[in-house]
């Protein structure tokens, strides 16, 4: 039988993707730690509740990070692993784009990850525990308008690959999932049209964050794992 870690936290668990994942791992017997950056989330919707619901959380602010980490500490003892998939996507051309779109994409793709990480470094070599980030196909190669959200992700994949690095001697495992375009509401409506059976959905995702932190993948750290369907 396969284990997943025991307290997980789940960063951005009012998306589809966050959410998602939040009632995966909570199948899986997880302690799922639901993160939001609204007051108060929609986890009743969740298939199964989460065991902590931290709200009112701007994670781009290292002190919000420091107290998600702290409280959910106080409450369940310990933290296995970190879900971050808190991220944003704008368009911009390098001629029409100023420097604002840099420093937003910047902001939410990884100042985030960076105050998660650092925050919940110390919780993560007491348990040995697992670090998954959502990065995105772009961050390998850029395509036209996205520069900016193209470089905040690939700074991403720089960090995940320095965290797996650094936490060799303290086994602690750091990963990506690369979706390609995920079959959201959202998406449909900004792209009405597209052949959506090439998109992959939130659960083929979130299936793939899971086997990252599982048993299972004990072996693997430093990948970035594509997750592209038909794309």
């Amino acid at each position: 039988m396969v284990s997943y870690p025991d307290v997980t936290i789940v960063t951005g668990a009012a998306g589809n993707l966050g959410s998602t994942v939040c009632g995966l791992l909570a199948r899986h017997g997880c302690k799922v730690v639901a993160v939001y950056r609204e007051a108060a989330g929609p986890h009743a919707a969740l298939a199964a509740p989460p065991a902590l619901v931290v709200g009112a959380a701007d994670l781009a602010d290292p002190a919000a990070s420091a107290a998600v980490a702290a409280e959910a500490i106080k409450a369940l003892g310990r933290i296995d692993a970190l879900v971050h998939t808190v991220g944003g996507f704008a368009m911009g051309s390098i001629a029409a784009g100023g420097l604002d779109l840099w420093e937003r994409m910047w902001r939410i793709n990884l100042v985030t990850a960076v105050n998660m990480i650092h925050a919940v470094w110390p919780a993560l070599q007491a348990s040995r525990g697992s670090i998954v980030a959502i990065g995105a196909e772009p961050a390998l190669r850029a395509g036209a308008g996205m520069a900016a959200y193209a470089g905040a992700k690939a700074a991403l994949l720089r960090l995940i690959e320095a965290a797996a690095e650094e936490g060799k001697s303290h086994f602690i495992r750091a990963n990506t999932v690369l979706p390609s375009i995920i079959d959201t509401p959202q998406n449909r409506a900004a792209m009405p049209g597209a052949d959506t059976g090439k998109w992959v959905t939130p659960e083929q995702v979130a299936e793939a964050i899971a086997f990252l932190l599982s048993e299972a993948a004990n072996g693997i750290s430093g990948a970035h794992l594509p997750v592209a369907g038909r794309g």
